[in-house]
């Protein structure tokens, strides 16, 4: 059958398989200059005339060229070597990398960027809260990695699908509708008092009285306590600089 013109945009024709195509110029390739042709397909020509609409609305919104060029591991990575990590504090960007190679890549790496759904998602979200523990050890006990730490996950996710929106990769991000997993509240435990003394005097006998004093008063953190040099110390006015 003869092609036919839809509303002035692309081509629709019928097939000898009994359904309607509509063809369409999606862009230009950027090192050739030839055109990139796309198709719908649908059972009716009404059917394929709204597909060939919609379509050819979203190839002027996306960068057709470099739309499907991409893996989500290849974007993230990339994503967190060009936009994250230079402008990120080093525990932040190493927070974010943990979560792509280990959180996010095993379960959906290989799928196309432009092919991600919000369902992906979510299920890898599920998938992290029942079994996302990597050590063999941890997973005997608590198999599934915390809400904070997932929320972590879809941080750095949506972040990074954020930057692929902006450059025309992705017409919105699919992390956009997600439900993520609320905060779980636990209760604080404190050293009792004779528990308190029996941990600082167990620190004197081995010479790190100080080091974990500190850590009981002031409530820091191990790695933050761990990195801290003299130069932190202002003596004078009695404070400490946490900055690493």
């Amino acid at each position: 059958m003869a092609k036919k013109r839809a509303n002035g945009e692309g081509n629709i024709r019928k097939r000898s398989d009994g359904r309607w195509e509509g063809r369409y110029t999606a862009g230009y390739h950027p090192d050739t200059g030839k055109r990139i042709i796309k198709n719908v397909l649908g059972r009716t020509q009404a059917e394929v005339k709204a597909k060939l609409k919609k379509a050819i609305e979203e190839a002027g919104s996306l960068d057709v060229a470099r739309a499907g060029k991409y893996t989500v591991s290849e974007w993230l990575r990339l994503w967190f070597e060009i936009y994250a990590k230079p402008n990120l504090r080093f525990s932040t960007a190493e927070y974010y990398r943990r979560g792509i190679e280990l959180h996010t890549i095993p379960y959906i790496g290989e799928v196309k960027l432009n092919q991600l759904t919000t369902r992906q998602i979510q299920n890898l979200y599920r998938e992290l809260q029942q079994n996302g523990r990597r050590r063999a050890a941890q997973k005997t006990k608590h198999p599934g990695l915390s809400s904070s730490t997932i929320r972590g996950v879809h941080t750095m996710l949506h972040s990074a699908l954020d930057r692929a929106v902006k450059e025309r990769l992705l017409l919105h991000n699919p992390a956009e509708d997600c439900i993520v997993p609320r905060l779980q509240r636990q209760e604080m435990r404190t050293l009792k008092p004779e528990d308190m003394r029996a941990y600082l005097e167990a620190a004197e006998r081995r010479g790190v009285l100080t080091l974990f004093y500190l850590e009981l008063v002031s409530g820091i953190r191990k790695g933050e306590l761990a990195a801290l040099l003299w130069t932190d110390l202002d003596v004078e006015h009695g404070t400490i600089s946490v900055n690493k």
